[in-house]
């Protein structure tokens, strides 16, 4: 109902057409098992990552099939060479699971943080078929925890093996009666954090935006926060601010700039387009 209005939703619907006729071709021509990544978005997939490329170089006679439900962890890594393939999920239900599942037959299934759909869940245990929950984090207020979350608790025991970020976890786990297969195993992302610091590059536009002054840096920003920063950046000229939203589309893009006025885009400041305005520049970059 929102694609004709909507890009994101206009993505995650195209996206999906003939999702199964080009399973059936990778699958057709491909010889190796299978152990399948499921990720919601681009955040799950960097806390996979780690992981996901260990086990690929580690299980050679293995490909690894990665999915995604939203259209903004499959727009950005649809060319992901660390996958033999890079596909959406399917909208869950008995037929679209039961069809995924009888093309994949997947050998493993690691799905990512807070990942739960009723159909996937049951038809993979149903095969007999390992699944691992990786980086799970939980809190009391989740459906989890509730008198009336018996539907959610059945999801959780589709799992062969439950690996969450921290005790509290593994704790209220123990009081819905999940303690014999969980282990604290830590935060994934943490993992790709100090990668990616290991092997960073000085990216000299930035580094000629920040100068000598303080920087705060905001990542995958929503509106809201956006707001909020407005006024602390607004009241702190001394203070050079990097924002990387989570949207970026072109509309979310232009409501950040009429919010932050001396704004710059990075794509505009790399290739050397507002020069000007980068003189006068004390609160934002985009």
């Amino acid at each position: 109902m929102l694609s004709p209005v909507n890009d994101k939703a206009r993505r995650w619907l195209s996206g999906r057409k003939n999702v199964f006729q080009n399973l059936q071709l990778f699958i057709k021509g491909e010889e190796k098992k299978i152990i399948w990544f499921h990720c919601a978005s681009l955040g799950e997939f960097e806390q996979a990552r780690p992981l996901l490329e260990r086990i690929g170089k580690q299980y050679t006679n293995y490909s690894i099939l990665l999915s995604f439900f939203s259209p903004s962890g499959y727009e950005i890594r649809k060319n992901y060479n660390g996958a033999a393939y890079v596909t959406y999920l399917p909208l869950d239900g008995a037929e679209n699971a039961q069809r995924f599942l009888e093309i994949v037959k997947p050998g493993l299934v690691i799905w990512v943080k807070y990942e739960y759909w009723h159909f996937y869940l049951h038809g993979i245990k149903q095969r007999n078929i390992p699944l691992l929950l990786v980086s799970g984090i939980f809190r009391p207020g989740q459906p989890f925890f509730k008198s009336w979350g018996s539907f959610h608790r059945n999801m959780l025991s589709c799992f062969s093996y439950l690996f969450v970020q921290n005790p509290d976890s593994k704790k209220l786990l123990g009081t819905i009666g999940f303690s014999d297969d969980v282990a604290v195993s830590g935060d994934t992302r943490f993992d790709r954090v100090i990668e990616i610091a290991a092997s960073s590059e000085s990216i000299p536009q930035i580094e000629k935006f920040i100068g000598t002054s303080q920087v705060i840096v905001a990542g995958s920003t929503w509106e809201e926060d956006e707001e909020e920063l407005d006024h602390f950046a607004n009241t702190h000229p001394e203070i050079k601010f990097i924002i990387a939203p989570h949207e970026i589309d072109e509309d979310h893009l232009k409501d950040i700039e009429k919010l932050f006025r001396h704004s710059i885009r990075y794509s505009a400041l790399s290739t050397g387009h507002q020069t000007d305005r980068l003189q006068i520049q004390n609160n934002i970059n985009t």
